[in-house]
């Protein structure tokens, strides 16, 4: 069964318009459906011709699009679908029809090189609004076949993004329909489900990935951190942690600022933030030497061995990491996706995953007063305000590097 709005994409292509806009919220149908009926009219007007399935990267395109369609029934009974991983090309024919259908990243600035020479009569886009716009320039260009249609799809981002402000509030002039979806539009999910969804985000990302939302970032970033919920004290850890939870340290590491230790232990159900270390130069009027602080950070772990375990440390800090390294310490880079990152954090502390230990009074204080750059998204920039976070980026880091998706409940849910 199909809902109204997943049958008005199955219908558009037959509607004349040169674009179709799909945004809204995560897990609202819009994806599969989309990708269905591109494969469709382009088999029902071409052949012969090339077609391109954009993504983010290459990876999000094959797990958003190509492994759904090859698990539909009705094409697997009407066509003949062939995907090559080793070509990123994908073959569908039917009878004396054939077209092929090529799978893109748009990740970064450089990325419109690689689609550039061919010529395309259609182009799917999904994610848009996490590729640059030089990417998603290059590939409309592309689209020079007669009769070529445009497939965008995405979640929101904030106002001043450059698609919002070009393409969905721009549709009529673009020439292109604009259909916006929330979770009660895809009927393969239960009320139960949506439910859940909905419990796994707050603030700004409740508003873009369950209402569906194009809002910037406002305020404190971490509205939904409750001192009386998510802060701990010594009578209330579970009782032998570090022999029962896996056990890392995570640091963001400062010359003129603060350098901070986090002792993160997790159970496999919350991550407790058992302890912090801070050395803030500027106050002490001293910035430590790498030898020093690494010494600080092996009584800080403990210097038994029953104790040792990795560090999680942000990739700029090569001479730090030298210095661990030759303690015996095992250092790993962090993932310092800043805004994913605040998403996953977000989460945790809104589920009450995420328990911080009363010690840790200067991380406390920074999720507190931890806000949005108003004046950065006043230029389309989402970022946090710089000043106060260093407890923050080293609970990001950790969280980001090491916790699996479905914690957070991030797998399956774009």
């Amino acid at each position: 069964m199909l809902s109204p709005k997943q049958i008005k994409i199955l219908k558009w292509p037959y509607t004349g318009h040169t674009a179709l806009i799909c945004d809204g919220a995560v897990r609202s149908g819009k994806t599969s459906i989309m990708s269905l009926s591109f494969i469709l009219w382009a088999m029902g007007n071409f052949s012969g011709c090339n077609f391109a399935l954009c993504g983010k990267t290459v990876g999000s395109a094959e797990r958003n699009i190509i492994q759904p369609l090859l698990s539909v029934t009705y094409l697997r009974g009407n066509f003949n679908m062939v995907y090559s991983r080793s070509t990123h090309q994908l073959n569908v024919s039917r009878g004396k029809k054939q077209n092929r259908f090529y799978v893109f990243g748009g990740k970064d600035e450089s990325s419109y090189m690689l689609i550039q020479g061919i010529t395309l009569a259609g182009i799917l886009l999904d994610e848009v609004a996490l590729m640059p716009r030089s990417f998603v320039e290059q590939a409309l260009a592309r689209c020079s076949v007669s009769n070529a249609k445009f497939w965008f799809n995405c979640n929101p981002d904030v106002p001043e993004h450059w698609f919002n402000k070009e393409w969905v509030k721009n549709a009529a002039a673009k020439d292109a329909t604009h259909l916006h979806f929330t979770m009660e539009d895809n009927p393969s999910l239960s009320e139960e489900t949506i439910a859940r969804y909905k419990s796994l985000y707050s603030g700004v990302f409740y508003q873009r990935y369950v209402l569906g939302l194009w809002v910037a970032g406002d305020g404190v970033i971490y509205d939904m951190f409750n001192r009386d919920v998510n802060v701990y004290t010594d009578e209330q850890e579970p009782p032998g942690i570090y022999y029962r939870g896996t056990r890392y340290i995570s640091i963001d590491y400062g010359t003129a600022n603060d350098t901070v230790y986090l002792d993160c232990v997790d159970d496999g159900e919350t991550i407790w933030i058992h302890d912090e270390y801070r050395w803030a130069s500027w106050e002490q009027r001293r910035q430590k030497t790498d030898a020093e602080y690494a010494d600080d950070f092996i009584a800080f772990m403990g210097d038994d061995q029953q104790f040792f375990c990795p560090a999680i440390v942000d990739p700029a800090a090569a001479s730090f990491k030298v210095e661990l390294s030759r303690r015996g310490v095992y250092v790993m880079d962090a993932d310092n996706d800043v805004l994913n990152g605040i998403r996953r954090v977000s989460t945790l502390l809104s589920n009450r995953k995420l328990m911080i230990s009363a010690r840790c009074v200067g991380l406390i204080g920074e999720l507190g007063s931890y806000v949005w750059d108003e004046k950065a998204a006043k230029m389309g920039i989402e970022k946090p305000v710089k000043t106060n976070d260093h407890g923050a980026d080293a609970l990001r880091y950790y969280v980001n590097t090491v916790i699996p998706k479905w914690r957070y409940g991030e797998e399956n849910a774009i």
